[in-house]
């Protein structure tokens, strides 16, 4: 298989879908990959770097779109790249549909397979491919937090851990999962108050275990985030809803009462957010103030630190691609029904059930998708 692997085009995005290390893994199983020149350079990896892993080294992503069989990115094709797929091209990334009509439309238009990082699974009812950000994303909002606590960034003047004889900062982390957890590392590892809402009893059970007291946690309600937010410093947003659209858990009414000079970071942008205050920022202009609240909502947080999370990311998705490229996406896909759960779009069909919900597709089954697609394909032959 050809593979493909386009220079990333957001704004501040300096991850790139495959390192050398996992080139060079592709080759070993027989196959061919393209990396658009300078694709990973920002991040130490260099086009000779790539060169010496057997890719070939291509100018444009015009190029690389218009002969690779399966396109390998980090995040959502921009409309520019969408209008480059054609039909029976395969898009291996993260989508973050539910939040996206365009994008969607433009993918259904487009014909191609699109697998999408978020919602493949894993034997345990894991996201295997989403848990590497997530990670990153949860210590990084706990960074970017307290950065943004500084009075110089607009913040309240409030050092996370405080100093003795003064109490340390209020961090309120709604979510337990992956984002969540992490958050609460950082967080506690600088000295902070931390509370962590969740609505998983079992979740909240293995959250003491994990950090044997030292953190608050508690039944998420709405009484509960309310009293928690106004008296919180910084408070994460770390809800999840496995490719919908995340719940606005934070209302504007909540935000309008917090303290002025506090601080919240949506770590949900990708779905939508989980404040009703939220809107996506950029590295470059990574926040804005809502009734005196500095709001961090940068929807690729992780691309802060590319390097560390393009290995992470590769790591999880390395696997999938070589099953991808060995197999074939529809013998891939009927093999592994983690990976299915991956399949978004395919064929001009919404395969994945609440991107369909939430943005008025019809919803066909992925297996009865693909099934169509090959009958289709026949009668053409």
């Amino acid at each position: 298989m050809l593979i493909g692997v386009p220079k990333e085009i957001k704004n501040h995005e300096y991850r790139i879908g495959l390192t050398p290390a996992s080139v060079r893994e592709l080759i070993s199983h027989g196959h061919e990959v393209m990396v658009q020149k300078d694709g990973g350079s920002a991040i130490g990896f260099s086009d000779e770097m790539y060169v010496e892993a057997g890719a070939r080294i291509i100018d444009t992503a015009e190029e690389i779109f218009a002969s690779a069989d399966m396109i390998v990115k980090v995040k959502e094709p921009q409309p520019q790249e969408c209008e480059m797929l054609r039909p029976g091209q395969i898009l291996y990334t993260y989508l973050h549909l539910a939040p996206d009509p365009k994008q969607t439309e433009l993918l259904v238009k487009s014909g191609a397979t699109c697998i999408a990082y978020e919602t493949v699974t894993d034997r345990f009812g894991g996201l295997p491919l989403l848990a590497p950000m997530s990670e990153v994303a949860g210590r990084m909002s706990v960074q970017c937090g307290a950065h943004h606590l500084e009075k110089a960034q607009g913040g309240l003047g409030v050092l996370l851990g405080g100093v003795p004889g003064v109490a340390p900062a209020k961090v309120l982390i709604i979510g337990g999962g992956v984002v969540g957890t992490n958050a609460a590392k950082m967080a506690l590892g600088m000295g902070a108050d931390v509370t962590i809402l969740d609505r998983s009893l079992p979740r909240l059970r293995q959250l003491d275990d994990i950090f044997g007291g030292a953190v608050r946690t508690e039944y998420s309600t709405n009484d509960a985030i309310e009293s928690h937010a106004l008296e919180a410093d910084l408070v994460i947003g770390a809800v999840l809803i496995p490719g919908a659209a995340a719940p606005k858990l934070l209302t504007r009414d909540i935000i309008s009462r917090m303290k002025k000079g506090a601080v919240v970071v949506d770590v949900a942008i990708d779905q939508g957010g989980c404040f009703e205050t939220s809107k996506a920022t950029t590295h470059e202009n990574p926040t804005y103030v809502v009734d005196g609240v500095v709001h961090y909502c940068v929807a690729n947080m992780p691309g802060g630190v590319a390097r560390t999370s393009t290995m992470a990311l590769n790591n999880a998705t390395l696997p999938f691609a070589v099953a991808l490229a060995n197999k074939g996406a529809k013998q891939a896909l009927l093999d592994d029904a983690n990976l299915l759960e991956g399949l978004n779009v395919h064929a001009g069909m919404v395969t994945y059930q609440a991107v369909a919900d939430v943005l008025g597709y019809e919803f066909v089954d992925p297996k009865l998708a693909l099934q169509k697609s090959a009958v289709q394909q026949d009668a053409v032959a």
